[in-house]
């Protein structure tokens, strides 16, 4: 454990490195202050100045914390949307790769924006909610996103569609995560969560306040992310925090515990050139749209699923000796370079250095042994099933 508290350390705490920058972060969240308060180290990621780790826990305890208790993410930087209209189904699945209009009201699914060459623009969560569609983009694609619904958005009304985007700019974001959270959220809520299946969202009151909850995350644990008006959002936040299994996290933790769950960082597992075939994400296509088509990219796509087509596949990596990061080349046994790491930590729940890369096909199957080339030395890796951690979504 010393050794992957070292590694972490030198790691920088494994920030995704598509999309982090030197230049200073103009933009803060309403809990900044708050982050302050409880010793917050801060960096830019995405243009805004986040916490990465907070004076009490650092990225490994914080970790470890969270798997076994409870931690809260500021996630406000993350895109939300509401997309209201007749039209809502029918335009948002031009974009995205999901089965919306089967998709029952108040539940969630992980989806696609797809481009015309097939690759993925950005990964989101989507939730039928009874007049509208919720929609949480990530941050490092807040803008494109934006711009690309808003851009579709009048393409479809100039054709005399009922569709409008809203931006919702008064509502911040935090994410509760781990097997102490059902718990801590109910002490607030005054109700029974335990009903309330994972990948759903519903309008609940938090200490009399009106906020829409999703149980969902990004760690592979149980959680609830909670979309709070933002003038509440520091005392629902300091509520929680009264819990003491309830500690703030901040994205050094949340990197390795994403990567432990065997989940996409996009810019880093996932971006504009990768396709659903590629990064083992067909999944996300409904049965229906394989059928049908309609989204963009759809064709090319498609005929990728149907041939099992794409000359290469993400995977995951367990790596001996020292850690292996993104851009790091992997080698098959002969070293014939046949793919490149694109996110690796050292695993704390695990012990063990673990990484995802895109390999040739062929070379993607369970327990290939494999090489990766750090730092100048070659060292030995085998590819494993994903999530690297089992994952410990609630189940009813």
């Amino acid at each position: 454990m010393a050794t992957i508290t070292r590694s972490l350390q030198r790691s920088k705490l494994a920030i995704g490195p598509r999309l982090m920058s030197t230049a200073a972060a103009s933009q803060r969240t309403a809990l900044y202050d708050l982050h302050k308060t409880h010793g917050a180290k801060f960096g830019p990621f995405a243009g805004w100045d986040m916490p990465l780790v907070y004076a009490d826990q650092g990225a490994l305890d914080s970790h470890l914390h969270t798997r076994k208790h409870a931690s809260i993410f500021d996630v406000s930087h993350m895109l939300q949307t509401r997309v209201v209209g007749r039209d809502r189904h029918r335009f948002l699945e031009h974009l995205v790769v999901a089965d919306l209009q089967e998709l029952p009201v108040g539940g969630s699914t992980l989806s696609l924006f797809t481009n015309e060459q097939g690759g993925i623009e950005d990964d989101t969560i989507i939730t039928q909610q009874k007049d509208s569609l919720y929609v949480v983009s990530n941050a490092g694609c807040a803008d494109k996103d934006l711009a690309h619904l808003q851009r579709y958005a009048k393409v479809f009304q100039d054709k005399g569609a009922d569709v409008e985007v809203l931006k919702i700019e008064d509502h911040s974001l935090i994410a509760l995560q781990g097997p102490s959270s059902q718990k801590a959220l109910e002490k607030l809520a005054g109700v029974d969560l335990g009903k309330m299946p994972f990948m759903t969202g519903q309008l609940l009151d938090i200490k009399g306040i009106p906020c829409h909850v999703a149980r969902s995350g990004y760690t592979g644990e149980d959680g609830f992310e909670l979309s709070i008006p933002t003038g509440e959002v520091v005392s629902i936040t300091e509520a929680l925090l009264e819990n003491p299994e309830v500690k703030l996290a901040g994205l050094g933790a949340r990197d390795s515990l994403r990567l432990e769950a065997g989940l996409c960082l996009y810019g880093s597992d996932i971006d504009a050139t990768t396709t659903p075939m590629e990064a083992n994400l067909v999944w996300t296509i409904g049965k229906r749209r394989r059928a049908e088509g309609g989204f963009i990219g759809a064709d090319i796509i498609l005929d990728q699923v149907a041939k099992k087509g794409g000359v290469r596949r993400r995977v995951g990596l367990v790596v001996e000796g020292a850690p292996a990061r993104a851009h790091a080349k992997v080698l098959s046994l002969e070293g014939e370079e046949i793919g490149e790491i694109t996110s690796g930590v050292p695993a704390p729940s695990l012990g063990k250095n673990i990484a995802m890369a895109y390999v040739k096909k062929g070379f993607n199957k369970k327990d290939t042994e494999l090489k990766v080339k750090v730092r100048n030395r070659i060292q030995n890796a085998k590819v494993v099933k994903m999530p690297f951690v089992p994952a410990g979504y609630h189940k009813i």
